[in-house]
């Protein structure tokens, strides 16, 4: 099982980044993937995840209405769509998910049994 991330970069408030989790050893129609961000001195916290079984999707209260989670099944891909990006965004992403459960709610909250390694995301003018 392999999560790889990328993506991250330097973008303006107010403006979009896409991430991506390229996924290997197992495919997006099972279990919980999301991201995660760990901003300095905080702890790593879940803010977009997807129950790729049934695409129920869980965002923390601080993205609602901002970020979305597609999938590109062909490329077993999951993508972190950024918008109306905020100083406060910043941090290191880290894609994770756990093949044995699919609770996206679960998923943010707990943390995942497998993570790629992170992406870093300022957000700056």
């Amino acid at each position: 099982v392999q999560l790889q991330a990328s993506g991250g970069g330097l973008v303006q408030p107010g403006g979009s980044l896409r991430l991506s989790c390229a996924v290997t050893g197992f495919t997006l129609n099972r279990p919980a993937i999301g991201w995660f961000r760990q901003a300095p001195g905080k702890e790593r916290e879940g803010v977009s995840c997807l129950s790729t079984n049934n695409d129920i999707t869980h965002y923390s209260d601080s993205v609602k209405g901002r970020f979305t989670v597609p999938r590109d099944a062909a490329k077993n891909t999951v993508y972190l769509q950024m918008t109306d990006l905020r100083p406060e965004d910043a941090g290191v992403y880290y894609c994770g998910a756990d093949l044995d459960h699919s609770s996206s709610y679960a998923l943010c909250n707990r943390g995942a049994k497998d993570w790629g390694q992170g992406t870093l995301v300022t957000v700056s003018s």
